[in-house]
C-alpha cells in the first residue's frame, strides 16, 4: 500500500473554530447543459479517492475499530495508528457520531463569518489568531488534550477510570464465579465477528464498510474544487471556499464514501466463506450521518443497487448480517432530542437491511440490537418511557429490534421480562452478564444461566428468527467491574450455548479471534488458513515506481548507421486479479498471531538518532537498537570468535617468529664453524681472516672476509644481508 504523504497539511486536522466557509449560496437551478463530451470525457467535478491512505478526509468510524459499540475504551479499538503512517483519525474520545449527545457536536455546524484571507500565489492563507468569541485560536502544532470518557449508555453519569482501594477490595472478596463445564461440541452454529476484517482493511487496495468522515469535510466539499478537472489533493487541489456552495455537492462526496463501503461488503463476504465464517455485523456508520438531524439522508435510490447486489451475495452463500446501533440509540431517555435521534436512527438502520433484498429467514435473521440505555434514577419510569417508544416505532422497525443485556445497568433479570412481555427477542451477552446480574437469584458465571436458556430461546422462536448470543472475555488484569467491562482481543473458549448457536465473538482482533477458536477446538474450517509471513503479503498488487530504462552504448550496423539498443531490466511483476486480491493466496496466510498486527504492513524501516540515549536499564547497539536477550547472546557469540580468532592469529606469528630465530641460530653456529676450523662448506679459512671461494664458470678464486663469532639478529626475514662485526 502507498504511504502516505508525511505533509503536515495532511497529518493536521483542520481547525474546526476556525474553518473558513462563506455563507453557502445554494444552487437550486439545475446546472447549465454541458457541452458535447470530446474523444475523452472529462466530469465537471474529479471524484475524490475514497482510500484513507490517499485522503485525508476519509477517516476510520470509530465503532467499527471497537470491539463493541459499547465498548468505549480506547485500548478497545484495534490501533490503526501503529499500521498507518499519517493517519487522520478522530482524538481520543473525539466523535462525529450522528446520535451524539455531545455539546461540542453543534460547534462542527458553525460557519464563520470572515473568510480566510488568500496568499498571494492563490493558496489558503494562514488561519485567524483568534476565535469568533475572541479567544486566541488553538495552534495546528498544539497537542490536543485527550476529552473523559464518555459513561457509557449513560451521558448524565460521570465514571472513573481508575478504582480505588475499597472498589479493588470489594471485587476481591466477590463470591467465585462458577462456570460450566459444558462444550458445545461438536460445533454446528455460526461464527461471527464484528463490522471490520482486519487483514483486509490493509490490503491493497484496503477493503473496509466503515469510512467515514467529519462534518467539517462534508461543509468543505460543498465548494467546488480550485481545479474541477484534476483530481483532488490535500494540498495543491483543495475545495475554493470562495466559490459559491452546493448542497448537493456535499451530498455526492458522502454518497461516495457510502458506496465505497456498500461495494466492498461482497469482497467481505467472500472472504469469510472462504475460511469458514458464515455471520458478520454490518458498521453502523456504513453510511455517515444517515440519520443526522440535518445532514440525513435517505439511501435509496443511490444506494438500492449497491445494497441489493451486496444482498445476493449474502444469500448465495447463506451468510447471516446484523447490525448494533451505538450507544447513544436509547429508547428509555427522559430527553426529547435523544429519542427523536434514537427513531431516526432505528429508521436507517431498517432501511439500510431491507434495500439488501435477502431471502425470508435470511431477511428475518437480519436483526437490529438494542441497548435499553441509562437508568436515569428510576428503573421502572425508564421501562415505561421504553414502551411508550417502542409503540411509535414502524412495524418494520419492531420486526427486527432485539434487545441486548448491558455491563452497566440492565441485567437479563430486568430485560427478559419486559422482552415477553413486548414479543422481543433476547440477545444473551455472556460477558456482560457476568458483571451485572441479579445476586439474588443467579450466581455469577455461565452455570446458572442455562437455567434461563428455554425462556430466552422462546423469545426467538415466536417470531421465528434464528436465536444469536454474543461471547468476550474480560482481560486477565481486570479486577473491579469497570475494569472487567474492557474486552480482551481473543477468546480462550466457548461459552455453554447449544451447539447449533449463532455465536458473535465481540473482540477487537476481529476475525483472529474467531480463527483463535476455530484453531483450539479445531472447528470447521481451522484447516483453511495458515500463519502470515510477517511483513510480507503475496496477495496484493504493490505499486511501484517503473524505473527508467537503460540505454547501450551506440552500435554500427552494417549500413553505417549507429542505432541505439534499449535494455529493459524491469522484471514483470505478477499482475494478481482483483477477485484474488487480499484473499490469502494459495496457501491461505491470513493469521497472524496475538500482539502481532503489525505483521499486516511491511516492515518500517529503523533510522538510527545521531546521539541515541540508552533507556534506563537498556543498552544500545551500534545502529542505536535496544538489545534484546538474543541479540545480547549473538555479540557475545561474535566477541568469543573474534577472541578466538585473535588467539590463533597470535599464535601463528609467535611461530614465525620462533621458526625465524631458530635459522638464525643455526647460521651463527655455520658461521662460527668457519672461523674455528676452516671448514664448512666450500671456503678454507686463512690467518687474515679472508677465504677463497672458487667462482662459477671462472676458475678463479675470489677473496671474502670470515664471518664473525656473533651474529647480529635482525627483525625482518627479507634483508639480503647479514653485517657482521669486525674481528680484532
Amino acid at each position: 500500500m502507498p504511504k502516505r504523504k508525511s505533509s503536515t497539511a495532511l497529518a493536521q486536522p483542520i481547525p474546526l473554530p476556525d474553518l473558513p466557509i462563506q455563507a453557502p449560496v445554494i444552487e437550486d437551478e439545475p446546472p447549465p447543459p454541458k457541452r458535447r463530451a470530446s474523444r475523452v470525457p472529462r466530469t465537471s467535478q474529479t471524484k475524490a479517492s475514497t482510500n484513507p491512505d490517499e485522503n485525508a478526509d476519509v477517516i476510520d468510524a470509530p465503532e467499527a475499530l471497537r470491539a463493541s459499540p459499547d465498548a468505549d475504551t480506547k485500548d478497545e479499538e484495534m490501533d490503526v495508528s501503529k499500521v498507518e503512517q499519517d493517519g487522520d483519525f478522530l482524538a481520543d474520545g473525539e466523535s462525529d457520531a450522528s446520535l451524539s449527545e455531545m455539546s461540542d457536536i453543534e460547534s462542527l455546524v458553525k460557519i464563520n463569518e470572515t473568510p480566510a484571507k488568500l496568499s498571494k500565489k492563490g493558496g489558503r492563507g494562514k488561519p485567524s489568531e483568534t476565535n469568533p468569541d475572541g479567544k486566541p485560536a488553538p495552534s495546528a502544532k498544539t497537542k490536543k488534550e485527550p476529552a473523559k470518557e464518555s459513561q457509557f449508555l449513560d451521558p448524565e453519569a460521570d465514571g472513573e477510570d481508575e478504582a480505588d482501594e475499597e472498589e479493588i477490595k470489594a471485587a476481591l472478596s466477590r463470591p467465585p464465579p462458577v462456570n460450566s463445564n459444558y462444550l458445545p461440541l461438536p460445533w454446528k452454529g455460526r461464527l461471527g465477528y464484528a463490522c471490520l476484517n482486519t487483514y483486509l482493511r490493509f490490503s491493497n487496495p484496503p477493503v473496509f464498510s466503515s469510512r467515514t468522515c467529519r462534518i467539517a469535510s462534508i461543509l468543505e466539499n460543498r465548494h467546488p474544487l480550485q481545479d474541477p478537472n484534476e483530481p483532488p489533493h490535500a494540498t495543491k487541489n483543495r475545495p475554493d471556499r470562495e466559490q459559491p456552495a452546493s448542497i448537493r455537492r456535499g451530498e455526492e462526496f458522502v454518497e461516495q464514501l457510502s458506496l465505497a463501503n456498500v461495494r466492498d461488503i461482497p469482497k467481505m463476504l467472500r472472504w469469510n466463506d472462504r475460511y469458514g465464517i458464515k455471520f458478520m455485523r454490518l458498521s453502523s456508520e456504513m453510511f455517515p450521518f444517515a440519520s443526522h438531524e440535518e445532514y440525513g439522508y435517505k439511501l435509496a435510490p443511490f444506494a438500492a443497487d449497491a445494497l441489493a447486489e451486496a444482498g445476493k451475495v449474502a444469500a448465495e452463500l447463506g451468510h447471516r448480517l446484523t447490525t448494533h446501533p451505538g450507544q447513544f440509540t436509547q429508547l428509555g431517555s427522559p430527553r426529547k432530542p435523544v429519542i427523536d435521534n434514537a427513531l431516526r436512527d432505528l429508521d436507517y438502520h431498517a432501511e439500510m437491511l431491507s434495500l439488501l433484498k435477502l431471502p425470508p429467514q435470511q431477511d428475518r435473521d437480519a436483526v437490529m440490537i438494542l441497548h435499553l440505555g441509562g437508568v436515569f434514577g428510576d428503573k421502572e419510569a425508564t421501562l415505561n418511557r421504553f414502551r411508550e417508544n417502542y409503540a411509535r416505532l414502524p412495524q418494520g422497525v419492531k420486526d427486527r429490534l432485539v434487545l441486548e443485556n448491558d455491563d452497566v445497568s440492565w441485567s437479563v433479570h430486568d430485560l427478559l421480562p419486559l422482552c415477553e412481555e413486548l414479543n422481543i427477542p433476547l440477545v444473551l451477552d455472556y460477558h456482560h452478564h457476568n458483571i451485572i446480574f441479579d445476586p439474588t437469584q443467579i450466581r455469577e458465571g455461565t452455570k446458572d444461566i442455562v437455567d434461563l436458556y428455554p425462556r430466552i430461546l422462546a423469545t426467538w422462536k415466536r417470531k421465528n428468527i434464528t436465536p444469536k448470543m454474543h461471547y468476550s472475555e474480560p482481560t486477565p488484569e481486570a479486577i473491579t467491574g469497570r475494569q472487567r467491562r474492557k474486552h480482551n482481543p481473543r477468546v480462550a473458549t466457548l461459552p455453554p450455548c447449544p451447539p447449533d448457536m449463532d455465536l458473535m465473538i465481540e473482540a477487537k482482533d476481529k476475525e483472529q479471534a474467531v480463527f483463535e477458536l476455530m484453531r483450539t477446538f479445531k472447528l470447521p474450517g481451522f484447516d483453511t488458513f495458515n500463519d502470515m509471513i510477517p511483513h510480507v503479503r503475496k496477495d496484493d498488487n504493490k505499486p511501484t515506481k517503473t524505473p527508467k530504462k537503460k540505454k547501450t552504448p551506440k552500435k554500427k550496423t552494417k549500413k553505417g548507421k549507429e542505432e541505439e539498443e534499449d535494455e529493459d531490466d524491469i522484471e514483470a511483476q505478477e499482475v494478481i486479479a482483483d477477485d484474488d486480491v487480499g484473499m490469502g493466496g494459495p496457501e491461505g496466510r491470513v493469521y497472524w498471531p496475538p500482539g502481532q498486527e503489525h505483521w499486516l504492513r511491511p516492515a518500517k524501516r529503523v533510522v538510527a538518532p545521531k546521539n541515541p540515549k540508552a533507556p534506563p536499564g537498556k543498552e544500545l547497539d551500534e545502529k542505536g537498537r535496544i538489545m534484546t536477550a538474543a541479540m545480547k547472546k549473538r555479540r557475545e557469540k561474535e566477541e568469543q570468535q573474534k577472541v578466538k580468532e585473535e588467539e590463533q592469529y597470535l599464535a601463528q606469528v609467535e611461530g614465525e617468529k620462533l621458526a625465524k630465530e631458530v635459522e638464525m641460530d643455526l647460521d651463527a653456529k655455520e658461521v662460527e664453524k668457519v672461523k674455528t676450523t676452516g671448514k664448512g662448506g666450500k671456503t678454507k679459512g686463512k690467518a687474515n681472516g679472508t677465504t677463497k671461494r672458487k667462482s662459477k664458470g671462472s676458475g678463479k678464486e675470489a677473496e671474502v672476509e670470515a664471518a664473525p663469532a656473533k651474529l647480529e639478529r635482525r627483525p625482518s626475514r627479507r634483508a639480503t644481508k647479514v653485517d657482521y662485526a669486525e674481528e680484532e
